[in-house]
């Protein structure tokens, strides 16, 4: 088997589980090419000749694997969303293992779906994102785990830690156009989520369909960090599809095609990279766009 192993030297703790993965997945015969970046060299020229490999290891956070799976979209190349990150989000969704060995045994098997993607573009700029983006307190507290060297030191917890220290943030008045359709809210934020499970394993909405072609638009309507509280702990809970109310501090759309206009403005993130770009912004899905390995329980969750 060829592999093609892009490594995010920057992201995470440096603990070097690619190296792991690889060594426990090598056999005879095996060609395994890795190819390197701290930020500097863009993803995009490494993934260059991608179509002569038989399968690509995204190793790094999420926002390195939304960028891979991104490039590769529509070319059927399947990609192992290596966790190599903090919060690895993504593998949580799969749920697919942590450990280098599991992984490799289930790269070797060969299991894969395809996923849906979301394509957002903002003041001339796109990008690609698995798991949701959004406009307000989830940049807001994205652009403060990654302050200084919070998302090593603390991990996960760095993102708990800049939504307490946030806990008042900036309401706005949005127009959201939704597949043609204008509707006026206001609150913290908006997601556009694909995949809904987030940090602690909270789901932010009831369903995670992420292969039905389509966004859950969710609106923060808190007026205080402390008023999603409920929203959160039910997402908490919502293990057998017993707590499907996420409260009234969420009003919840479905749409493909959207367009986020606030006021005053907010600042723009995908899949955990806060862009420093505010709105307005427009994103549209992209139907079953990344083949993605996984594992056995993941393709029982999600092959319907």
């Amino acid at each position: 088997m060829k592999l093609l192993v892009i490594n995010n030297l920057a992201s995470g703790y440096g603990e070097g589980a690619i190296y792991d993965f690889m060594r426990s997945f090598a056999a005879d015969g095996d060609d395994i090419c890795m190819r390197c970046t701290n930020g500097t060299t863009p993803i995009s020229t490494l993934l260059d000749d991608a179509k002569d490999f038989d399968a690509v290891i995204a190793a790094g956070g999420d926002g390195t694997v939304a960028t891979v799976c991104y490039l590769l979209a529509s070319t059927g190349i399947p990609v192992l969303p290596f966790p190599a990150g903090t919060a690895n989000l993504l593998a949580l969704n799969l749920a697919s293992p942590l450990e280098p060995h599991a992984l490799a045994k289930m790269v070797r098997a060969g299991k894969t779906l395809d996923f849906d993607m979301g394509e957002i573009c903002v003041d001339g700029h796109r990008f690609g994102f698995s798991i949701m983006a959004g406009a307000g307190y989830d940049a807001v507290i994205m652009r403060g785990a990654q302050r200084g060297k919070r998302k090593r030191l603390l991990g996960p917890m760095a993102y708990l830690q800049s939504a307490v220290a946030n806990a008042m943030p900036q309401q706005s008045k949005f127009t959201l156009t939704l597949d043609g359709r204008q509707v006026q809210s206001e609150g913290l934020g908006v997601l556009l989520v694909n995949f809904s499970k987030i940090q602690f394993d909270i789901a932010v909405t009831h369903d995670n369909k992420p292969r039905d072609g389509e966004f859950d638009v969710v609106v923060l309507k808190a007026k205080t960090a402390f008023d999603l509280i409920p929203a959160a702990i039910a997402g908490l809970l919502d293990r057998d599809g017993e707590f499907p109310d996420r409260t009234d501090a969420l009003e919840i759309f479905r749409a493909k095609e959207v367009t986020i206009e606030a006021d005053p403005t907010m600042e723009v993130q995908y899949d955990g990279e806060a862009t420093g770009l505010s709105t307005p912004f427009s994103a549209r899905i992209m139907p079953r766009a990344t083949r993605l390995f996984i594992s056995d329980e993941g393709y029982s969750q999600f092959a319907r």
